[in-house]
């Protein structure tokens, strides 16, 4: 049975990559694989590789099915969420369960770090599009960026990666999460092109640092450098910003109602998330959109980051 206020499916909401995304949250907030340091929901609170459901497959099933019947239809529908998605024992299970019913795209967001894993690779074969990410080159940068479960090594989840582009059909888009002046020096960069052309990916996506991440000195590489090293990796492409394209209006709704709820007093992501009824990561983009709008400043205290109104908005 589904549990009070457990809601495993959210939006469409706008991607970058994906257009207008279907979200399915497959395990609970911050379980996950690795400890990113960029990530937008904040650190691990559960990292592990242990694979489970998690969440219930039939609750996960009859939301999206209502989600449908209800006139959506969005470009993809998204695993992915507010953790890694492959811990979810029954992933194989739901992909096949939505293509058997829906003519709508499958895409799985993954940090790539389960794929040696023979079971976990043949649960994504049906998908549409599989998303993985590689962020370093070498062992160490793997353990300072994605601060991985101590079961798991780089050459191990490179591998996995490299047998899964083989036996996989669909699209595979490998993206590289850039942090200035962690992974950006020229020998880093060699060594994930490297990596990379193990893989041979369809896409080879850039992205760098948008949105709040788990640990401040996390860096934005600045757009100049982006378009450097794009070149450097020749078949790439640089993520732009969802920001710059026109909201749709029921996102720009929602984002009013997020500047409304902080003009009344400064709110943590989960303040927002349960006041307005919204998931998370619907609540990191409405973010997001009013940090790049210079509406917002964000505001650490007692290691709790805050969201608030400039002063010069909450006197408009």
């Amino acid at each position: 049975m589904t549990k009070p206020n457990c809601r495993y499916v959210f939006g469409p909401v706008p991607s970058r990559r994906l257009g207008r995304s279907l979200g399915l949250d497959l395990v609970p907030f911050k379980t996950c694989s690795f400890d990113c340091i960029y990530c937008q929901l904040g650190r691990t609170t559960c990292r592990t590789i242990a694979r489970k459901e998690y969440v219930p497959l039939s609750d996960i099933l009859s939301q999206l099915w209502r989600k449908l019947e209800g006139g959506e239809r969005p470009d993809y529908i998204t695993l992915s969420g507010s953790g890694e998605p492959t811990l979810h024992s029954e992933i194989g299970k739901l992909i096949k369960a939505i293509k058997h019913k829906s003519a709508i795209p499958v895409a799985v967001l993954t940090n790539g770090s389960l794929l040696w894993d023979e079971a976990v690779r043949a649960d994504l074969l049906p998908a549409d599009l599989v998303v993985p990410s590689l962020d370093a080159g070498d062992e160490a940068l793997f353990q300072k960026i994605n601060r991985p479960a101590p079961e798991l090594k780089f050459d191990q989840v490179v591998e996995g990666l490299s047998l899964f582009r083989k036996e996989y059909s669909g699209q595979l888009w490998l993206e590289v999460f850039l942090v200035n002046n962690i992974n950006t020096s020229a020998p880093a960069l060699d060594r994930i092109k490297k990596c990379a052309e193990r893989i041979v990916a369809d896409k080879l996506q850039l992205n760098t640092v948008i949105r709040p991440p788990a640990e401040g000195w996390a860096e934005r590489v600045p757009d100049a450098e982006m378009a450097r090293i794009c070149d450097f990796f020749e078949n790439a492409e640089v993520i732009t910003p969802y920001g710059r394209h026109p909201a749709e209006p029921e996102q720009q709704r929602v984002t009013e109602e997020v500047l409304a709820l902080l003009r009344r007093r400064p709110c943590t992501l989960e303040d927002i998330s349960k006041g307005l009824g919204i998931h998370r990561n619907e609540a990191v983009k409405h973010l997001q959109k009013l940090l790049e709008e210079n509406l917002l400043h964000q505001v650490l205290r007692d290691g709790v980051l805050y969201y608030q109104v400039k002063s010069s908005v909450t006197h408009e």
